[in-house]
């Protein structure tokens, strides 16, 4: 089974995190930094590597909604990245994933697990994209369970 990778795109980072093989639970990998939002050359060709070397499938993108549920600014821009990535990557499907309040989760989890506030930073993409990514693989895996319960109903 070919892996997952989840992102978390920011204005000047990008958190990566990664599916073990059987799709069950998230990991981080890393922090891709930038030091200008538009300037994604590198970054492109970092998701590229990661892409291959974990044999990516699929690429879950966190989409920064509104609490209402509506898109701003940061949204847009989000879709743009989007479009870039299918560019370079365009065997990978790319699926938007709702990703309210998970950086303000991935601090948290950073402060519980005791992880200094000049090294928060350093994680708390990373952490973000874990997040977006746990998500979509136990909704996954909540919506296959509920279909086969139909199918055998």
């Amino acid at each position: 089974m070919r892996r997952i990778i989840g992102l978390d795109y920011g204005s000047r980072t990008v958190g990566v995190a990664v599916s073990d093989p059987l799709g069950i639970t998230a990991q981080p990998v890393e922090t891709i930094w930038r030091k200008q939002e538009n300037h994604l050359r590198s970054t492109l060709r970092r998701l590229e590597e990661l892409a291959a070397s974990y044999d990516a499938g699929t690429i879950v993108l966190g989409l920064p909604l509104n609490m209402d549920g509506s898109q701003g600014e940061r949204a847009l821009l989000t879709k743009e990245f989007k479009e870039q990535v299918e560019k370079r990557l365009p065997d990978i499907p790319v699926i938007l994933w709702d990703e309210r309040l998970t950086t303000l989760q991935a601090g948290q989890a950073l402060i519980e697990g005791g992880v200094r506030r000049e090294m928060r930073k350093q994680y708390l993409d990373s952490m973000a994209a874990v997040l977006i990514l746990q998500n979509y693989l136990d909704c996954s895996k909540l919506n296959n369970e509920n279909h086969g319960n139909e199918d055998h109903e």
